[in-house]
């Protein structure tokens, strides 16, 4: 086993140490936010103690013929936004997760996984960066690639520690800190449905799409239509609001039953619209935040069958909720799912790059308190700037088309994939318990299982 300190160290300096690859592999959930299922993470380590910077996540790509230009772009990535917002990277540790396949086991995942593995510690050396540590989880149990010593690192693998009993457990139960499950349970929560009801909800996004494409063309009407999507969508958000909170695991079903698909259909499309998009967008804090971000998961759900693209609006604004809010690991899959569903999607672009590049959503949120102001007391002769100030707010990227009204839905399958590579690369500061307080030595000499924040 390869022995080495791993410590976390937020920005109060007060640390967690990890040791060894049996508390990395536990870390893992904790530095993600959720349980990287299918899923190749690499986490840069920055000084002689390994502070952890910046973290990116990618699904394994399913062949293997794309495992070596991956890996290159993976680690390219890392180092130059390592670079860009913190420091070159002084080592690296990379993750592959996958549970096996129906007739499977963990041990062959882990052989079928080892090749890319290699190709990651390859390009990651080619950059002059070496990979300290490379773990694949799979199953329940880990294995290190990077340990020969069968007798800490048997062929068959070690057995995770049980939840709750580890050193990143501790800490983050200290500070009120709760695992969100898998990301396949958080991309649940957004994709489109996929039951009986879906087929009604397409014919109403039909329906509404005939009525509404004669008005978005006309100047005027595409006005009014703003207009009444930002209505009706504040008149769901307080509906939702109002709402009895429903027991865990139930809520996004009752939310789903508040909202009539008529009225999801109506929101779905206005929502197409740049600047009603933008002016939504403002519903970002205080109590107007919460209903907002469940009204844009529901939207996101009722885009079925051929309006997946349509669901790139709502989940770019699930996602910048998310981050205006604290919650970045929620922000990255929503724009994840956003960039899935429509790659050019600027907003979401800009938005993703933000948040993996550790940007302060504040500077946003003050752009868009700003233009409400502007508009709730105009000047003469003067316009509320339609969001412009808010975009310059973002990262640039180059725009490769205009993002405008959608009135007519357009033949696209959410399993299209994207034509770009578009790894989460997380701020470098941790998204697992912070701020943590206790070395993980002391505290087990101290406090038994008990860390603090």
């Amino acid at each position: 086993m390869n022995k080495h300190p791993e410590s976390i160290e937020p920005a109060d300096k007060q640390q967690i140490t990890l040791r060894g690859p049996a508390e990395l592999a536990d870390a893992l959930p904790y530095l993600m936010g959720f349980h990287p299922d299918d899923s190749v993470v690499m986490v840069a380590l920055h000084g002689g103690r390994g502070r952890f910077g910046g973290r990116l996540r990618m699904g394994i790509p399913p062949s293997s013929k794309e495992w070596e230009p991956v890996a290159e772009q993976l680690a390219r990535c890392l180092v130059s936004g390592s670079e860009r917002r913190d420091s070159r990277p002084d080592a690296i540790v990379a993750f592959l997760c996958q549970d096996p396949a129906e007739g499977e086991s963990a041990n062959q995942v882990m052989q079928r996984l080892k090749p890319f593995a290699q190709r990651l510690r390859i390009a990651c050396g080619a950059l002059e960066v070496p990979v300290l540590e490379a773990l694949c989880i799979s199953g329940g149990r880990y294995w290190s690639y990077c340990c020969p010593d069968e007798r800490c690192c048997p062929a068959e693998g070690n057995p995770l520690a049980l939840p709750g009993t580890t050193v990143m457990a501790a800490a983050a139960a200290y500070a009120g800190i709760q695992m969100r499950g898998s990301l396949r349970d958080l991309e649940a929560r957004l994709l489109p449905w996929d039951t009986p009801a879906a087929e009604e909800q397409e014919r109403a996004l039909d329906t509404a799409g005939a009525a509404l494409v004669s008005r978005i063309l006309d100047v005027r009407g595409r006005h009014q239509v703003a207009a009444e999507t930002l209505a009706l969508a504040q008149e769901l958000i307080e509906r939702l609001r109002r709402a009895p909170a429903a027991p865990p695991g139930e809520a996004d079903i009752g939310d789903d039953r508040l909202i009539g698909p008529e009225e999801a259909a109506a929101v779905v499309l206005g929502l197409q619209d740049r600047e009603t998009r933008d002016r939504a967008a403002e519903w970002m804090e205080g109590r107007e935040a919460e209903g907002a971000l469940r009204l844009w998961r529901v939207l996101a759900r009722r885009c079925v069958g051929s309006y997946v693209e349509h669901s790139a609006a709502p989940l770019a604004l699930a996602g910048w909720v998310s981050w205006s809010t604290g919650d970045e690991p929620g922000a990255r899959v929503a724009l994840g799912l956003a960039l899935r569903a429509d790659p050019d999607y600027t907003f979401a672009q800009l938005l993703h790059q933000a948040c993996n590049e550790g940007l302060d959503p504040e500077t946003l949120r003050r752009c868009l308190r700003g233009e409400r102001g502007l508009r709730a007391a105009p000047r003469d002769g003067e316009g509320h700037g339609g969001g412009h100030a808010a975009r310059e707010a973002l990262p640039r990227r180059p725009r490769r088309r205009p993002v405008e009204a959608k009135g007519v839905k357009r033949r696209r399958t959410a399993r299209e994939p994207s034509p770009q590579l578009r790894p989460d690369m997380s701020a470098s500061r941790p998204t697992g318990p912070r701020p943590a307080t206790l070395r993980a030595d002391r505290a087990r000499r101290r406090r038994g299982t008990r860390s603090g924040r």
